[in-house]
C-alpha cells in the first residue's frame, strides 16, 4: 500500500474513529479547519483507490470501510521510518527523541517497565 498523504492520513483517522459511514460523517469527525465536502469526497475516492476503503452503495449513497485497521497502518509505515531513517533500530529512534528532548527520563523508565511488564508474561 502507498504511503498516505497529510490530507488523506486525516481523512483515515476520521475514518477510522467512525468506522462505516458516508461522507458526510466523516467530515464531522475532521477538527477545524475542515477540509470542503468535495475535497473530502475526492481524497476518499482516492483512498478508495488506493486499497485502503471499501464502499457499497445503500440506497443513492456510498458507505465506506476501511480495510486496514489503524494500528496495521501504524506498524506498517512506522516501521518504514524506522528502516529508512534510523538504520533499522528502534534504538536509534528513541535516542533521537531523548536528544530532540522530545522524551524525558520519567517516560523512558515508563517505557522499561512496560517492557519489562511484556517480558514477565
Amino acid at each position: 500500500m502507498e504511503k498516505l498523504t497529510p490530507p488523506e492520513e486525516q481523512a483515515m483517522q476520521a475514518i477510522w474513529k467512525t468506522g462505516e459511514g458516508h461522507v458526510k460523517l466523516f467530515l464531522e469527525n475532521i477538527p477545524e479547519p475542515k477540509p470542503p465536502y468535495t475535497t473530502l469526497a475526492s481524497t476518499v475516492k482516492n483512498l478508495e483507490k488506493k486499497g485502503y476503503l471499501t464502499s457499497r452503495l445503500v440506497g443513492n449513497a456510498y458507505l465506506y470501510q476501511p480495510v486496514i485497521s489503524e494500528e496495521e497502518y501504524k506498524q506498517k509505515f512506522l516501521s518504514g521510518v524506522v528502516r529508512n531513517y534510523f538504520a533499522n533500530s528502534y534504538k536509534e529512534l528513541v535516542n533521537f527523541f531523548v536528544e530532540q528532548k522530545k522524551l524525558s527520563a520519567d517516560e523512558l523508565k515508563e517505557i522499561i517497565q512496560l517492557i519489562e511488564g511484556k517480558d514477565k508474561k
